[in-house]
């Protein structure tokens, strides 16, 4: 490939809504250097590009007219690179009504917008083979939190919508723990590392019916057809890569809503990368469709700034669902 009824109580460890989540912001930010005047801003960059440089995170998105995806991001005080390939939240897949919607998102003629509060939105119209408007905005939520919000406007009904949202990183990122829920791999909600022993490629569903959409055909599909191997089911969407020598760690992060499974190979692999299945579900023509999530850089974060750090993401995500 290139570039059961105990749910209730074992997700309430991240659904839990916790006050000392509220209080997060500053001690989640890591040690910047002096960021610059607008630190949370995408800015111009020539040539249709777009950079950033958030005194912590510094790279740009990718250019030539097809900008999703962060590509260049380095951590500042550190040199860490943190990226490789086509970079971190980029569209790969999409599928809709048994097909896939060309090879990957990354491809497809985009136009991009600057807002005034520094955020940017990429826009990708309809056309004959792909029957929906997509756009996505990228905003700088603090100097170690990106949020995208992506939209689908469909023109027809699609079934089975599915944005694969794709992050491939350095090396450096070796090891990567997805949280699960309780059964014969661990005796409560844990973080699970994705060990070879488990198989290449690795699923994590949220229930019984994201398996069901990840096993009705569309990964056979070629070119690269790949078989996932199905592994315990989410507590909540969230997953971490970490860089063990430096303790760097990026932490991606959706609402349950809107994420139904995340994917990688075992940790080790080569592709080092991580990836978020959107929407899963069907869409009514013309009725705009929404949906989340978040990458953040950390220092070293044990499991429980880990956790704070998700509900207080999804509270706030929650309360400001359209």
């Amino acid at each position: 490939m290139n570039p059961p009824p105990t749910d209730t109580l074992q997700t309430l460890q991240c659904r839990a809504l916790s006050l000392a989540g509220l209080a997060l912001s500053s001690a989640l930010t890591l040690g910047a250097v002096s960021p610059l005047p607008s630190a949370l801003s995408f800015t111009p960059a020539g040539n249709g590009e777009f950079q950033f440089d958030t005194g912590v995170l510094s790279g740009k998105l990718r250019a030539e007219g097809r900008s999703f995806g962060l590509t260049s991001v380095t951590h500042r005080p550190t040199g860490q690179s943190l990226s490789r390939s086509v970079g971190l939240f980029g569209l790969y897949r999409v599928f809709s009504d048994g097909k896939r919607c060309g090879t990957a998102g990354w491809d497809w003629p985009s136009e991009i917008a600057l807002a005034e509060d520094g955020s940017v939105t990429v826009r990708c119209p309809a056309e004959t083979n792909r029957p929906f408007a997509l756009r996505g905005l990228y905003r700088w939520s603090s100097p170690t939190t990106l949020d995208l919000a992506i939209e689908v406007t469909p023109q027809q009904d699609l079934h089975g919508f599915e944005v694969f949202l794709a992050s491939y990183f350095d090396p450096a990122f070796s090891n990567v723990l997805v949280q699960v829920q309780a059964d014969s791999h661990a005796a409560a909600p844990s973080f699970l590392v994705a060990e070879k022993s488990f198989g290449d490629w690795l699923m994590f569903p949220r229930d019984t019916a994201a398996v069901s959409l990840i096993r009705d055909g569309r990964w056979e599909l070629p070119p690269n057809p790949v078989r996932w191997e199905i592994l315990p089911k989410l507590a909540c969407p969230l997953a971490v890569r970490r860089a063990p020598a430096s303790g760097l760690t990026a932490v991606l992060m959706a609402p349950e809503r809107d994420c139904f499974a995340i994917a990688m190979p075992y940790q080790t692999e080569g592709h080092y990368s991580t990836y978020l299945s959107l929407f899963g579900r069907d869409l009514p023509a013309g009725k705009v469709a929404q949906a989340r999530a978040r990458l953040q850089f950390l220092e070293a974060p044990s499991d429980e700034v880990l956790l704070q750090s998700y509900r207080s993401y999804t509270e706030k995500a929650g309360a400001n669902r359209p």
